[in-house]
């Protein structure tokens, strides 16, 4: 059921209802205006005849008083609202007045007769050789009011049909911008989040236009959001595979390598050491030493890069044991700050947690933990970092960082210029997680991560 066809039909209900109202409105006063008038009629007809029932009484020489009354009642003719019969002693009728020919073409019908016709009266009056009988009678007033009545029907059903017209017409004008607010509706249902609404010249529908304008750019905006965070998570994936595959190149070519250097350069030292009585053999020993050394620091710078670009304990140890090798890494080449790392009972290494968690969530809380850490020793000036990684009922994982650093003033620094803080947030939102930063200057850092598993 339509909008437009509901309020024409309440119209109608409340139209009909007024209309109801209104005419048993009417119908009372109609009934008591007849009741008033057939009762005023008949009491003076009455009071009229009593009095030519006493003057002949008291004037013998003018006849029996039913030859009188016969005579005056010939006389009088047509009286309204009342109908009149005189009867002698015998019981015949010697008179009956004439009915009213009052709008006599007029036929009410017997539903309204019966609402407004007044109860019937009767009174009689026993005179010398005769009777008297006088009935109230209101069918002249009956007809007379129903002509009125029923040009007031007309009148209302005229009116009550314009109305509805006008009603309808208005109302079919004014809810037109309804369909095309459907059809925008549908059309963002089914994807089209392009769709836009025009201004309307009504108030209502103009700003229920506006507010379906807002949530479709709304709604593209978090789309086009949703497809950059997918994008950056797949990039960031490539670049772990990258990292993953160099560093494996790196281990495997560059390591056999160095091996073979050193291993060449200790052999030359070797046989050297067995000739050790000519000059010569000592300079070249002395060199086969620097070059074993020279191997031995490219050996392990290219171990320190390949930890950077590949931490090999995530894919051997799992999560919690390669934060806790990351922690202990920066803390010997920090001892000035003291670092503590925590754990919950139930992301130890017994868990595996690496397989439990998702290599993806994995790395991806890694780096937000060196970048953490690389962000509180380069700016924070902390003393002391506080790590903490735990694990819920639910299975969702809580990250907390803290430092007592200098802080900053979040509302005072541009995040999207500061790539660190940027794409830590990046991280969390790519996996549907929660990210949260809490600092004020001189009031130290906590960064708090929730990640869904």
């Amino acid at each position: 059921m339509s909008l437009r066809f509901r309020l024409n039909l309440l119209i109608t209900l409340l139209s009909l209802a007024f209309i109801l109202v209104v005419g048993s409105i009417l119908v009372n006063d109609t009934r008591v205006s007849i009741r008033e008038r057939v009762e005023a009629a008949n009491r003076v007809t009455v009071q009229l005849l009593d009095t030519v029932i006493v003057s002949s009484a008291l004037n013998p020489e003018m006849g029996p008083t039913h030859m009188v009354l016969q005579s005056f009642l010939l006389s009088l003719g047509y009286v309204r609202s009342s109908h009149i019969v005189l009867y002698d002693y015998e019981g015949r009728e010697l008179y009956s007045s004439p009915d009213s020919t009052f709008k006599l073409d007029v036929v009410p019908p017997a539903w309204f007769v019966k609402l407004v016709a007044p109860k019937e009266e009767r009174e009689e009056r026993i005179v010398r050789f005769g009777k008297l009988v006088i009935t109230s009678s209101s069918s002249g007033s009956v007809r007379e009011a129903w002509s009125g009545f029923s040009q007031i029907m007309w009148v209302g059903l005229v009116f009550f049909i314009v109305i509805n017209a006008m009603v309808y017409l208005l109302l079919s004008h004014s809810l037109r911008p309804i369909n095309k607010i459907l059809a925008a509706i549908n059309r963002i249902e089914h994807g089209d989040l392009t769709t836009r609404l025009p201004k309307f010249s009504l108030p209502d529908f103009d700003r229920i236009g506006h507010s379906l304008n807002r949530m479709a750019e709304s709604l593209n905006a978090e789309r086009l959001l949703e497809e950059n965070r997918q994008l950056t998570q797949l990039i960031q994936k490539h670049i772990e595979d990258e990292r993953r595959s160099l560093a494996r190149e790196l281990h495997d070519e560059l390591g056999q390598y160095v091996t073979a250097i050193k291993t060449f350069a200790v052999g030359i030292g070797n046989r050297v050491k067995a000739n050790a009585h000519a000059s010569e053999l000592k300079d070249i020993a002395s060199s086969s030493q620097v070059i074993v050394s020279a191997a031995n620091q490219i050996y392990d710078g290219m171990h320190n890069i390949i930890r950077q670009l590949r931490p090999g304990a995530l894919d051997n140890l799992g999560l919690a044991e390669t934060l806790k090798d990351l922690v202990s890494s920066y803390q010997m080449q920090h001892p000035q700050i003291k670092m503590q790392f925590h754990l919950s009972d139930n992301l130890e290494l017994n868990h595996a947690d690496a397989h439990a968690i998702g290599e993806t969530v994995s790395i991806n809380l890694y780096r937000i933990v060196q970048e953490a850490l690389n962000n509180a020793i380069k700016y924070a000036q902390a003393s002391v970092i506080d790590i903490s990684l735990s694990k819920s009922a639910t299975g969702e994982l809580s990250l907390i960082i803290k430092d007592d650093g200098v802080g900053m003033d979040v509302c005072a620094i541009d995040q999207t210029k500061h790539f660190g803080l940027l794409g830590m947030r990046e991280r969390v939102q790519a996996l549907n997680g929660f990210f949260d930063i809490v600092t004020a200057p001189d009031l130290g850092t906590a960064i708090d991560i929730k990640i869904p598993t």
